[in-house]
């Protein structure tokens, strides 16, 4: 079944509920009408006890019940019809098209106004030629059975027609309430519950009035037939316009309750035009800005590490640094500028991708973090800008680790590692629209010697004394023996070499 036929068949299904329902609703609303006025509210005593009154309306009430239905059911298709055309279609409706699916059930409900309407004055006219008074009872009844009716069909049409309007609220929701809210369903539903008895009592009182000569047992009786069928109709009609209200609200606690969970992907289908579907559109407009958020986060958090993004969205930013002790790992491919002359540039990237997945898992792995990319080598930072302690330790046994799952899992390339210890100034350099958190100082630029010196010799790793000393005491330190001193490149002082024994 292809989409359009299985909408036109949904839209199809709609159509017949909604007219068996709105039917139903009026057609029994009618017929109590008519029980009411026949048999409980006291009628004037010169057409209480007449048998051709009673036949005579019940001749007039037979076919206008069948002239209503069909009224009823040729102005509701009609008044449905716009809607049904782009919903069949599948495509999003314009706003003129939006506008009238949200008000389908103010115009259902004036299709039962019409209907009742022109019922009621038929009836009425007939009742006039035969007496006045009778005919005043049974303009009021049929006003009272009109509400009623009027009430639960635009309730019952919010309802129904769910599917349909969340359709149409899915491509956008109107900034301000479309169709009546919470107030207007609370006051429909009130009404029904307090008004008809009140109503009734009036046309109760107005027969009374009149010279019905009503006795104590037919007043009885119509008080307790309207206080039941009030109490019957008022709490079906609060029920509805309770779970319009609570249906919505609920989907948007259970969404609400996933977001907590952590699904940030929690969504509500928007199924209401007033206020409650604004809430609806407001928590989804919320978790896909929680989602942004989050997104922006993360990348945040990839270009400039986790540790530094995390310290950015707790204690702000500012450009400047602080002086720390913190270790310093560099790590850098060998032959490099061969490998892209001779392979592919796609091939090139893959390899650095692996080169570079494998450093930042390492180090991660041991609490440091990637400060920067370049080109074929990386810098790795332990102990800044949060420190949680024992950072030369964690950088030597990084040192080793990284070595070792270099020659297993890029096996292409050869890599080369310099580790050094001391003093630096970490934080955020550049200007104010574009800086980045980096660390600068004597052991970023060791480090990156000892990387150098490390190919030359033909060796996976160097470390400085000075790092293995600050080590010491944590059991990495014998993990390492000294060797030799040197002059590395671009320092004055002498470093004492380490590597892992």
């Amino acid at each position: 079944m292809t989409d359009v036929a299985a909408r036109q068949e949904a839209w199809d299904r709609l159509v017949r509920r909604m007219g068996v329902v709105f039917t139903t609703a009026n057609v029994a609303g009618a017929i109590l009408a008519f029980a009411f006025i026949t048999w409980i509210v006291p009628t004037p005593d010169d057409v209480a006890e007449n048998w051709s009154v009673f036949r005579t309306n019940l001749i007039a009430f037979v076919p206008l019940i069948a002239v209503a239905t069909v009224t009823a059911n040729v102005l509701g298709k009609r008044v449905a019809d716009p809607v049904g055309r782009w919903y069949v279609s599948g495509r999003e409706p314009d706003a003129a098209e939006r506008e009238a699916t949200l008000r389908q059930p103010w115009a259902h409900m004036g299709v039962s106004a019409v209907v009742w309407a022109g019922g009621g004055l038929a009836l009425t006219a007939v009742n006039a030629f035969i007496d006045p008074g009778l005919a005043a009872i049974v303009a009021a009844t049929a006003l009272l059975g009109g509400l009623c009716s009027c009430a639960l069909t635009y309730l019952l049409a919010e309802r129904l027609a769910r599917d349909v309007t969340a359709a149409a609220l899915a491509g956008g929701v109107p900034e301000e309430p479309a169709g009546p809210g919470v107030e207007a369903r609370v006051l429909l539903a009130s009404a029904l519950s307090a008004g008809i008895p009140l109503f009734g009592g009036i046309i109760l009182g107005v027969a009374v009035l009149l010279g019905s000569g009503a006795s104590a047992d037919q007043v009885a009786r119509t008080v307790a037939f309207l206080g039941a069928f009030g109490l019957a109709l008022g709490f079906v009609a609060v029920r509805i316009a309770a779970r319009s209200v609570a249906d919505p609200l609920e989907a948007v606690r259970a969404a609400v309750r996933d977001v907590e969970a952590g699904d940030l992907d929690a969504h509500v289908t928007v199924f209401d035009g007033s206020e409650v579907g604004l809430l609806q559109a407001g928590f989804n407009r919320m978790a896909a800005g929680l989602r942004e958020r989050e997104r922006l986060r993360d990348l945040f958090g990839r270009h400039v590490g986790r540790e530094v993004a995390q310290r950015a969205l707790e204690r702000g930013v500012e450009l400047g640094g602080e002086v720390r002790e913190c270790a310093a790992l560099f790590v850098d491919l060998e032959g490099s500028t061969r490998m892209a002359a001779e392979r592919p540039a796609d091939e090139v990237v893959e390899i650095l991708n692996r080169f570079f997945s494998v450093v930042v898992r390492v180090a991660g792995a041991h609490g440091g973090w990637v400060n920067k990319f370049e080109g074929d080598a990386a810098l790795c930072v332990f102990g800044a800008p949060e420190d949680p302690g024992g950072a030369p330790a964690r950088a030597l046994a990084a040192a080793r680790e990284l070595a070792g799952a270099l020659r297993e899992e890029v096996p292409e390339v050869s890599a080369a590692v310099g580790v050094s210890w001391g003093t630096a100034v970490a934080g955020n350099v550049g200007a104010a629209e574009r800086y980045e958190y980096t660390v600068i100082g004597d052991p970023v630029n060791e480090a990156a010697r000892l990387s150098d010196l490390a190919k030359e010799r033909g060796v996976p790793v160097l470390a400085s004394e000075a790092l293995v000393a600050a080590a010491d005491g944590a059991g990495e330190a014998t993990h390492w023996r000294l060797g030799d001193t040197v002059r590395l490149r671009g320092r004055a002082a002498q470093t004492r070499l380490a590597q892992p024994a």
